[in-house]
């Protein structure tokens, strides 16, 4: 079996998969921050009227 170097299409392919996964990886990250946020954003939220509640009584 003889080795055969790569032709310019694979290089190339293989670029476009890289880069299609860095962006992939991004998006990816970029959801699960804004869903952190929002968690962290209603729990402070609901502690706050938890706290509003308690001083009223």
């Amino acid at each position: 079996m003889t080795i055969r170097k790569d032709h310019e299409v694979h290089k190339r392919r293989g670029k476009t998969n890289l880069t299609l996964g860095v962006v992939l990886g991004a998006f990816v990250l970029l959801v699960f921050a804004i869903t952190i946020s929002k968690m962290v954003g209603e729990a402070k939220r609901v502690q706050s009227e938890n706290a509003t509640t308690t001083q009223a009584e």
